[in-house]
This record gives structure tokens, C-alpha cells and sequence, in this order.
């Protein structure tokens, strides 16, 4: 692959994943200042895991199979992109709603499709796509940096009269909005978004051409039920249930971080919310290096403990310490870690060990969890928690919410240490067959 497609690869995977990480941080305290109801608010939550369902039985393969991949992923981003820009311009719950649905239907298929382009691009792609997949979590990382110059409160900045750049500067990072001011300059992250989609629409039509990909046959259609057999194998099914609660767990954080992080006890400045969440995907690439190494002296079972146990470790920090500023910050590492302990070896599991002519289905049966369910039960469960539950008088008991996932994470983590008894890989799975014992 020659250096130019390389790059546009690249920068493919960086506005890829530059538009997600932009709006998603801090929709979750976003919704409610829009008068939203908690029922309303986990709809539109919701749509990303809808969408991801519905993507994995039907839209995902109905792209890759009838339109060329990179006049599909410009389209998805024209209009996916005027779709979340139009979100930064609405304070009504339908027509929100609707603008984000239709993003989200188009552009949790061209999270695929992106990787299809690239792959196709390849020609080692065992040493080419780590690479050019990493510019993704760069990506997520650079989503949150514009908004430390944007969420300012310029009023502070200029009371302050700093005189000199390096004085203008820290006035600027320093004087973050907060309160009403930071939620109403939430808006900006939808316009950025749907920048950044746009931008990416175009991009598409200088990629590599990536024609549609025939059905193989009646047996590939049915390869998504042969991996759902495979659920019969108790620790198939064990970490399925487990990559449910790890999911939920995981989006949980995201629907709480970004409130908990404002609150008067943590106090992080509103223009720093995104930036510190964004130490989570920094920890992730570095995490990433030594994954192999860890999974080859611990193996599949003690690093999956471990990345589900992160997630009780970091709620337990929030729980216990929450005015521990700078420990509240450095327990980010977690996230990273708990990703690429759990979430990417699962990937690297199911592909070692799941039948070659499914593992594509078995990927997307675990997917489901992901992106889906998991994803879904936490939207729905979230805003009800948080403002019904554990809010009492305009004060919430973030401890008592906290003790949610914590516990859940508990419990995931030793069913994984308890239950989890993968074959040797030497012995083959089937998709129908009883594991050996």
C-alpha cells in the first residue's frame, strides 16, 4: 500500500471516530437541561444502540452488498453529518430525536465500513491495519480537545486581562463555563460533529474504490444462526452474559461522567469534562501495546477478570472519593485499560477460537452485547437512576449510584473467575457440537 491511500486511510479512521467522540461525552447532562424527560432522553440515548442492532441483521450487510463502499460511506456522512448538525440547532424532543436517529442509522454501519475500505486497501493486513485503525482512538482523543477552547467562559477571560499569550492562554483553560452557560455551549459539539461528518463525506470520494460484495451463498446468510448456537457451550454463554453486564457497566460511565464530573465536589471546569475523559483513549493505545504480552503470561481468563474488575476499581474511587480531584482524573487510566483488557480480547478470543466459515457472525454475536443491548439497557436505566432515583432535592446521592455498577462489575468479574472455562485452542469448536470436557 503505497503512502498516499495510507494516509487517506488514516484520516479516514480519525474523522471516523472524531465525530462520535465529539457529541457522545456530554449529550447524557446535555438532554436534561433541554427540559427533556427522562423517558425522552433515553429514546433519543437509545438510538445508537438501535441502530446498532438493527445494523447488525440487516444494514451492514445490505451496504456491503449492493453499493461500492466508499460512495456509501459518503452518502451515510453527507447526510448522517446535516443530520447531528441539525441537532446543535433544536431544543424540541422530536424533531431531536429524529435528526439523531437518522445519524445514527447511517452511521453505525459505516463504523464497518470503514474497516472494509481499509482491508480491502491491505496487503498484509495483519501488519497494516493496527496502524491505520489506532488514527480511530487518535481521533476520539482530538474530538475532545477543540472543546477546551470553545466551552470558555469569555467574560471571566476578559475580567481577567491577561496580558501576554502565555497569561491569555492560561486565562482561556482556566475559566471553563459551568451550570446553565455549559450546558446551553453543549450545542457546539453537535455543529463540530457534523463538520467533521461532512468533511468525511468528501474525503470518501477520493478513497480507494471498494466494489459491493456478492452473497457467498445460502450458508453465509445462515452463519449468524450457526454462532448463535454456539451459546449451547456454557462458557460461550457465561462471557455472552458477561459482555452484557460489562457493556452496561461501560455505558454508565459515559452516561454519568460527564454530570458527576461537574458537580461541586469533583468541580472539573467545563471546558476540561471532555479533555479528561479522553485520558481513558490515550490509556487505551498505550494499553494495546502490551496486550499480546499480557494475555501471554495471564491469559484469556485473568486479563478478562481484570478489565471487568477496572470498571469497579474506577466506580469505587467515585464512590469512596469523591472530592479526590486529582485521583478522580489519574483513575481514568481505567477506562483504557478496562477496554482493551476486556472489550478487544474478546475480539481476539472469538477470532482464535470461534469456527473460521462464522467467526464474522460470532464477531457480530458479541457485538450485539456491545453496541447493542448492553448499550440499550444502560440508556434506558441511566437518566431514570440519576434523576429519579439517587436525586432527591436537587442533590444526588452519587455514592448510592455509584454502588450500581460497582456491584455489577463485582459480580461480572467473578463469574468470569468462577465459570469461565474456555477449551484449549488446539480443540476445534462447532456450531453445533457439545464442547469437550
Amino acid at each position: 500500500m503505497n503512502s498516499s491511500t495510507r494516509n487517506k486511510l488514516f484520516v479516514m479512521m480519525v474523522l471516523q471516530f472524531f465525530i462520535w467522540g465529539a457529541w457522545l461525552p456530554l449529550i447524557f447532562s446535555y438532554l436534561p437541561s433541554l427540559g427533556f424527560s427522562a423517558a425522552e432522553q433515553s429514546w433519543i440515548l437509545n438510538a445508537f444502540p438501535i441502530a446498532a442492532i438493527i445494523g447488525m441483521f440487516f444494514s451492514n450487510q445490505f451496504a456491503d452488498r449492493n453499493f461500492a463502499a466508499e460512495k456509501f460511506l459518503a452518502f451515510s456522512h453527507l447526510v448522517g453529518g446535516l443530520a447531528i448538525l441539525g441537532c446543535g440547532f433544536t431544543r424540541s424532543f422530536w424533531p431531536f430525536f429524529i435528526l439523531m436517529f437518522v445519524h445514527c442509522l447511517l452511521y453505525v454501519p459505516t463504523i464497518s465500513i470503514t474497516n472494509s475500505i481499509a482491508f480491502a486497501a491491505m496487503k498484509d493486513p495483519s501488519k497494516e491495519f493496527g496502524p491505520i485503525r489506532m488514527g480511530g482512538t487518535i481521533g476520539w482523543i482530538l474530538a475532545s480537545w477543540p472543546f477546551t477552547f470553545i466551552l470558555v467562559d469569555w467574560a471571566k477571560v476578559s475580567a481577567a486581562n491577561p496580558q501576554g499569550m502565555v497569561a491569555y492562554l492560561g486565562a482561556v483553560l482556566g475559566n471553563g463555563l459551568s451550570g446553565a452557560a455549559l450546558q446551553d455551549a453543549t450545542k457546539w459539539t453537535y455543529v463540530v460533529a457534523g463538520i467533521a461528518s461532512i468533511a468525511l463525506a468528501a474525503l470518501s470520494l477520493v478513497l480507494p474504490h471498494t466494489p459491493p460484495k456478492p452473497a457467498a451463498g445460502a450458508g453465509e446468510s445462515l452463519a449468524w444462526m450457526k454462532a448463535l448456537r454456539l451459546l449451547a457451550h456454557p462458557f460461550v454463554l457465561i462471557l455472552w452474559l458477561v459482555t452484557f453486564v460489562d457493556s452496561f457497566v461501560h455505558n454508565c460511565y459515559f452516561n454519568w461522567a460527564g454530570t458527576f464530573f461537574s458537580s461541586p465536589k469533583v468541580n472539573i471546569p467545563g471546558n476540561w469534562i471532555m479533555p479528561v475523559m479522553s485520558i481513558g483513549q490515550i490509556a487505551e493505545i498505550l494499553t494495546m501495546f502490551v496486550l499480546g504480552a499480557t494475555l501471554k503470561k495471564l491469559g484469556w481468563r485473568t486479563t478478562m477478570f481484570l478489565g471487568v474488575l477496572g470498571h469497579a476499581v474506577r466506580f469505587g474511587v467515585w464512590k469512596f472519593m469523591p472530592e479526590a480531584q486529582g485521583l478522580i482524573v489519574f483513575i481514568q487510566v481505567m477506562h483504557g485499560i478496562c477496554y482493551a483488557f476486556f472489550f478487544a480480547t474478546v475480539y481476539i478470543f472469538v477470532d482464535e477460537h470461534f469456527p473460521k466459515d462464522i467467526r464474522s457472525s460470532a464477531q457480530g454475536l458479541f457485538n450485539f452485547m456491545i453496541l447493542g443491548v448492553g448499550a440499550l439497557v444502560a440508556n434506558s436505566l441511566c437518566p431514570y437512576l440519576i434523576q429519579e432515583v439517587y436525586t432527591k432535592n436537587k442533590v444526588t446521592d452519587f455514592g448510592g449510584l455509584f454502588a450500581v455498577p460497582l456491584i455489577a462489575a463485582v459480580a461480572a468479574a467473578l463469574a468470569l473467575l468462577f465459570f469461565f472455562h474456555p477449551p484449549k485452542k488446539e480443540a476445534r469448536m462447532s456450531g453445533t457440537s457439545a464442547p469437550a470436557h
